[in-house]
């Protein structure tokens, strides 16, 4: 088994598909997973993807409900190489920007602001208000990776999935964590 131990969030956004192919590939390197999925999260997979949260769950090392603040994880003695919350719903942002620590995501994610660890916020939503561009320079400014899950087109992707990769293969890069999963630019 790798070495790497990351958090992985699931919130209510648009774009489970981006959760499901990332713990898809990280099974795959096997890497330790803490999954945590939240309740708006399940029921926007199976509109999304007709996927069941158990899917996702069988792709992880272990699984915590979005409930549980006694979790281990939710201690910042719960040494992680980071955590990515995706896709990050805009609620999700404010509330980790205000320090509401009120669940197990947002919980971990303060922890990673409090210990300078990684924390990547997928962030899905299109237009951003301007309260919301506010929160995302303010998460950046306090050491928050935003990362829009707005894939590529270089490489000319032919299917839903490959634009899935892309995303995938950039989340995989900022954890640190060497792929193939998409073709990398390169000027010809």
């Amino acid at each position: 088994m790798n070495n790497k131990k990351i958090i992985v969030a699931v919130t209510g956004a648009s774009g489970t598909n981006y959760a499901l192919a990332l713990l898809t590939a990280l099974k795959k390197q096997e890497i330790e997973v803490h999954l945590i999925v939240s309740d708006w999260a399940e029921k926007v997979l199976k509109e999304e993807t007709g996927k069941k949260v158990i899917e996702l769950k069988k792709l992880a090392t272990k699984n915590y409900s979005n409930t549980n603040l006694a979790a281990n994880i939710s201690s910042s003695s719960f040494l992680v190489d980071g955590m990515i919350i995706i896709p990050c719903s805009i609620k999700t942002c404010s509330e980790i920007l205000h320090a509401h620590t009120s669940n197990l995501i947002t919980r971990c994610a303060d922890n990673m602001l409090k210990t300078k660890n990684k924390l990547i916020v997928g962030v899905r939503e299109t237009p951003l208000s301007g309260p919301t561009l506010e929160n995302l320079w303010k998460l950046s400014i306090y050491g928050a990776t935003i990362f829009p899950l707005s894939p590529g087109f270089y490489h000319n992707p032919k299917k839903i999935s490959d634009l899935e990769s892309f995303i995938v293969g950039k989340a995989l890069d900022l954890l640190g964590i060497s792929n193939k999963e998409y073709v990398r630019w390169e000027n010809k």
